[in-house]
């Protein structure tokens, strides 16, 4: 457009049409670039749902499975239920037309697929960064929607949150975190699912080579109390999933006389956001508030 044209236009007091830009994000799975800011998102990730519902952004699509209470509103009937999450129902997701597919772990291997439809991006958390990788995921949300004050306002109350929790861990001795699931106890070490009570908050592991796994290691009783923790970090992986069972698993004569046990330090950490949601700001928020909040009680 020359300058003749440009002046003629103000002069008449005319708008030029705004152009979209372009968005250009850089993901787990390499970069996605987007037409402009997405009007229909789907979701295959509740970590994400977290923290787009905490900003107010609304979505069009999601899991018909595993929905937190909390974020219950979305199981209406509104909101088109696209698969599970780790299964994509491909059609249901094309009838939408969304503007933005999200995946993370239990469904990054749909991404390629999804991709045909819709611009995909992949959240999938790096464990042995877990803190910092919830983080670079809300900023994206925040780059994609227009949200990036808001986003470092939750940023900056989380690591309120953090520093607050690891004054509470640097006198609090060792601890142990374990998931228990169908008669089972599974430990987690640093760098694993669970690993942020370590690397985050700087609890002591009372066990060095805790396998830094997604599944943890099957330990036993005697395992437990050979560890002797000061503080017991307790997943109910069935609770979370609606069975529960970790206070009949681990109320034995053996896990009774380790030091946690004695002293009340048996921590129960939320098992909806920290095994289900698993990565949502928010959600991460308020899993180290409640782990600081039992740390400063000792």
């Amino acid at each position: 457009m020359n300058k003749l044209l440009l002046s003629a236009i103000a002069l008449v007091g005319l708008a030029l049409p705004a152009v979209a830009q372009e968005i250009v994000v850089n993901h787990a799975q390499g970069e996605t670039k987007l037409p402009g800011v997405p009007a229909k998102v789907v979701t295959f990730d509740l970590a994400a749902l977290d923290t787009l519902d905490a900003l107010g952004i609304d979505i069009v699509g999601l899991p018909g499975t595993n929905l937190p209470e909390y974020l219950s509103k979305y199981a209406a009937d509104s909101y088109a239920k696209v698969g599970s999450l780790f299964e994509p129902d491909y059609e249901a997701v094309n009838a939408l037309a969304p503007d933005l597919v999200i995946v993370a772990a239990r469904s990054s291997a749909a991404l390629p697929e999804l991709a045909k439809i819709a611009p995909a991006i992949d959240f999938t958390n790096d464990w042995a960064r877990f803190a910092h990788s919830i983080k670079d995921n809300a900023r994206i949300i925040g780059q994609v929607f227009g949200k990036t004050a808001e986003v470092d306002a939750m940023i900056a109350t989380l690591d309120e949150k953090i520093a607050t929790a690891q004054g509470a861990a640097a006198d609090a001795g060792t601890g142990l975190v374990v998931l228990t699931a169908g008669g089972e106890v599974t430990a987690f070490g640093p760098g694993s699912r669970f690993g942020w009570i370590y690397d985050t908050l700087g609890v002591k592991p009372a066990v060095e080579g805790v396998e830094a796994a997604t599944h943890g290691d099957v330990v036993s009783f005697e395992f437990i109390l050979e560890a002797n923790p000061d503080w017991l970090f307790v997943i109910d992986r069935d609770a979370a999933t609606g069975t529960g069972g970790a206070a009949a698993i681990l109320d034995n004569e053996l896990v009774n006389q380790t030091n946690a046990v004695k002293n009340g330090h048996v921590v129960n950490i939320d098992p909806v956001r920290s095994y289900i949601v698993n990565g949502g700001l928010p959600a991460f928020t308020k899993l180290v508030e409640d782990v600081g909040t039992a740390l400063a009680a000792k």
